[in-house]
């Protein structure tokens, strides 16, 4: 018998021609408010404040929230602005910017 390998479909060649998407992670910290995060996501990441503020609450009740998923070469840009913001200078405490990290989503880098 010959070989019964099935013929690519279109669905699984687009899918292979697609770059592998990564996720921005944003992480939990003590030493930025609310608004700071708010007032980040917004600027940096045009979110509504309702959506910048359902990040702030998810990043401080689980530690983390994804605030961008999309190419590698995006997520670092998007990661370094991140990192890059600043103190938050609602708070003495408040040394520097936050935290982010990239992870690759289920597809996979």
């Amino acid at each position: 018998m010959g070989s019964t390998t099935p013929a690519p479909t279109q669905e699984t060649t687009a899918k292979e021609q697609m770059p592998p998407l990564w996720k921005v992670v944003l992480l939990d910290d003590d030493e930025h408010t609310y608004d700071y995060v708010v007032e980040m996501l917004m600027k940096l990441f045009l979110k509504t404040a309702d959506e910048a503020y359902r990040h702030a609450v998810e990043v401080d009740t689980a530690g983390r929230t994804v605030v961008m998923i999309c190419e590698r070469e995006a997520a670092e840009f998007a990661r370094d602005q991140i990192h890059g913001y600043g103190a938050d200078w609602r708070l003495p405490r408040s040394k520097g910017s936050m935290s982010a990290t990239l992870e690759p989503t289920a597809g996979g880098a």
